[in-house]
This record gives C-alpha cells, sequence and structure tokens, in this order.
C-alpha cells in the first residue's frame, strides 16, 4: 500500500467519525459505534470502511443497515470536507476482531490462570 492512500485512508477514518458523531441522526444506530479501520482501491474508487459496533447481534446488523442506507450521505459530507479529485464511495463492513480478541483472552485466562509470579496461583 502507498503512503498516499494510507494518508488517505486515516484521513477517511477521521471524517466518516466526525460525521457519524456529529451529523447522523438515525435511531438505528448503536451508541457506541467505531470505525475500526478503512481500506481505499488503489484507484480510490472504492474504500471499505471496518466498523465495531458493541451490542449485540441485532444491534449490528441494525447499524450496518443504517450505516448501509446512509452511505451516500456520509459520501457527500466528507466530499464537501475534503479536497481529492475522487472521494471513494463507501462500503461498511462489521469488524469483529475486538470482540474475538476479548474472546480469546478469556479462553487464555480461562486454560492458564494468572500466577503471582512465583507458581503459584
Amino acid at each position: 500500500m502507498t503512503y498516499r492512500i494510507e494518508r488517505v485512508n486515516a484521513l477517511l477514518r477521521q471524517e466518516i467519525s466526525q460525521v457519524l458523531a456529529a451529523d447522523l441522526k438515525d435511531p438505528r444506530l448503536a451508541t457506541l459505534v467505531s470505525i475500526v479501520r478503512v481500506s481505499s482501491s488503489r484507484d480510490l474508487r472504492m474504500a471499505r470502511v471496518y466498523v465495531s459496533v458493541m451490542g449485540d447481534d441485532s444491534a449490528k446488523q441494525n447499524t450496518l443497515l443504517a450505516l448501509k442506507s446512509a452511505a451516500g450521505f456520509i459520501h457527500r459530507s466528507i466530499r464537501k470536507k475534503l479536497d481529492l479529485k475522487n472521494v471513494p464511495m463507501l462500503d461498511f463492513r462489521i469488524d469483529e476482531s475486538i470482540e474475538q480478541g476479548a474472546e480469546l483472552l478469556r479462553l487464555i485466562k480461562e486454560v492458564a490462570p494468572v500466577t503471582d509470579g512465583e507458581g503459584a496461583p
């Protein structure tokens, strides 16, 4: 990935987060939604936006539906703020890595309890 695409991805992540926090008023959105990362294509026509949603599966699906239906609004909002020839079209996806990491840590603690450093639990 080129340095330019990395910079564009970081800029998109920041601007999308601001739009979600300030401008998007959809009741389907979960209270805690964070943009984990953005991955743009080489030609900057498409960008996959990975979001983390805290909540159950229905909250995740409702949030994903809300984001997909608001993709055009978000695209127009960030296009006004950015000085780019082409602002990528946004494709929102759920990122499960935070939940998977927490589950993995729970399983590790279950198998290997924390010791005090001298071998005794």
